[in-house]
């Protein structure tokens, strides 16, 4: 009997501690980041999927607090579908009264890799929301560069090429300022510090480094083929030769042809790479992380020329060691 009441008296205080602790974790933990996150809770989401979101977002420290709650609350179907935001210091009772109250609308928009700043412009403006405005302020940063560190030793003019093109959630009075910052912000957290490092070793700066990702983003595909291609541009310059590339072209014409002729390729413009050698002065896209990569961390190979050819509605990049093999290849495409 002694032993009984031992092991009760030893048992019960934990018992007891983990509970509330339990307790604690789930009434007054909460995010552990200082800023706010959006968060996009769709129709068909379930407790178990609810969960798993606010879990992944950093917002609860584990899936089994939210589930508790919403339960023994007897709130489990009353949760909204809707795009939420909420700051890092909500407790799960505060997510959980935003998430059955659904009031604030935000706004879904999703830049595609490769958009221009006029494109991204354009779709925020169909979405009722400060295109004209946001393209003002890509063209005239002023005192928004200061921020960040990647732009500051830059010479740079424009903002093009560093708005990282993402899904993005906003309010619908967001201020074109605040567009522009979400997006340059998003920029600095994928440019990782080894990045930086690496680009620095290659005495190349980082505006370079975007200008050559934001043309292989037009130009190819493929993660493995932006490399292949990367390599082959940053092999003509340090050769001295010219890119011969279209899509800078594309972008200063504002077609979106793969090849062009004529007076085209006589075109006096800094953007013409097929009279100019080096890299145009500004990126011609705002390229994705693939992309950038390939400009960092290109692929060495035999390879020389490229062509970008559509096969059966699919676009596919022939590779050619020589001149002949190229010539050959346009002869064969019909380019």
């Amino acid at each position: 009997m002694k032993k009984k009441i031992i092991i009760i008296s030893l048992v019960l205080p934990l018992l007891l501690s983990g509970f509330f602790y339990f307790r604690y974790l789930v009434y007054y933990s909460h995010g552990k980041f200082s800023d706010t996150k959006t968060l996009e809770i769709t129709k068909g989401d379930g407790n178990k999927e609810v969960a798993t979101k606010l879990k992944e977002a950093n917002l609860i420290s584990g899936e089994i607090y939210f589930y508790y709650y919403i339960k023994s609350q007897k709130l489990s179907d009353k949760i909204m579908p809707d795009i939420y935001e909420f700051s890092g210091n909500m407790t799960i009772p505060e997510i959980v009264q935003t998430i059955i109250n659904s009031e604030e609308k935000f706004i879904k928009i999703t830049f595609p890799e490769g958009f221009t700043a006029r494109q991204m412009g354009e779709k925020l403006t169909a979405n009722n929301l400060p295109g004209k405005e946001f393209l003002s302020i890509v063209d005239n940063p002023g005192e928004l560069k200061k921020r960040y560190s990647y732009l500051t030793p830059e010479k740079i003019k424009t903002l093009e090429g560093f708005l990282f093109p993402d899904t993005y959630f906003f309010k619908k009075d967001t201020p074109a300022k605040d567009i522009v910052a979400r997006l340059l912000d998003t920029f600095d957290q994928k440019l990782t510090e080894q990045m930086r490092q690496d680009i620095l070793k290659q005495d190349k700066s980082i505006s370079e480094i975007i200008i050559m990702a934001s043309i292989v983003e037009k130009e190819v595909q493929t993660a493995e083929d932006m490399k292949t291609a990367s390599g082959i541009f940053w092999k003509r310059i340090a050769n001295g030769q010219r890119l011969e590339s279209d899509a800078p072209l594309s972008y200063i014409l504002q077609d979106t042809n793969d090849q062009h002729s004529g007076k085209d390729l006589e075109l006096d413009s800094p953007y013409n790479t097929y009279r100019n050698i080096g890299l145009p002065p500004t990126p011609i896209s705002n390229p994705g992380i693939n992309a950038i990569t390939a400009a960092i961390y290109p692929t060495a190979s035999k390879y020389n020329f490229f062509l970008t050819v559509t096969i059966n509605g699919k676009k596919e990049v022939i590779f050619s060691a020589t001149f002949a093999e190229h010539v050959a290849n346009r002869h064969k495409y019909g380019l």
